[in-house]
């Protein structure tokens, strides 16, 4: 019998063990900011395959609010591929630093701390080529992580 219980004993602590290190491989390999930078690289990603809805998903809800799903589609696709006769474009991502108390707008509270990226959007279109470039924040809203713009004025 007492060989039985020092057998569980060594699997549970076994076990606990690999937790453990599963839990520090994540923190290490999986920081806070390369979990904000996947999610502005999976957002241009889709808006780059021109998959609006998608990429309006990745929104923080602020963002929703200000754009409607059908409008931001809409516009999306008119301005960028109707107007500018662009079918996609290559785009690249700077992480600038780690924001607290930042706010999208003035009547917006502000996020405890945000994710600041600059995205720069390259085009080949009907007028050329062109660029866009852009400030993004991302913040963590309960458990996933929202796309926001700067809004401040």
């Amino acid at each position: 019998m007492r060989k039985r219980q020092s057998r569980v004993g060594l699997f549970i602590g076994v076990f606990i063990v690999i937790i453990l290190i599963i839990v520090m491989i994540k923190s290490m390999f999986f920081s806070a900011e390369e979990q904000a930078q996947r999610v502005v690289d999976e957002f241009y990603t889709y808006e780059q395959e021109g998959n609006f809805t998608d990429s309006w998903e990745l929104f923080h809800p602020f963002m929703k609010e200000r754009w409607e799903k059908s409008t931001y589609i809409n516009d999306r696709a008119h301005v960028f591929m109707g107007h500018f006769g662009a079918e996609t474009f290559d785009y690249s991502i700077e992480y600038l630093d780690k924001v607290e108390k930042w706010r999208m707008a003035k009547d917006k509270k502000p996020f405890k701390e945000a994710y600041h990226f600059q995205v720069l959007q390259m085009y080949k279109g009907k007028y050329g080529k062109f660029n866009f470039e852009q400030d993004v924040y991302v913040v963590k809203n309960k458990d996933s992580w929202g796309i926001l713009w700067d809004y401040q004025q």
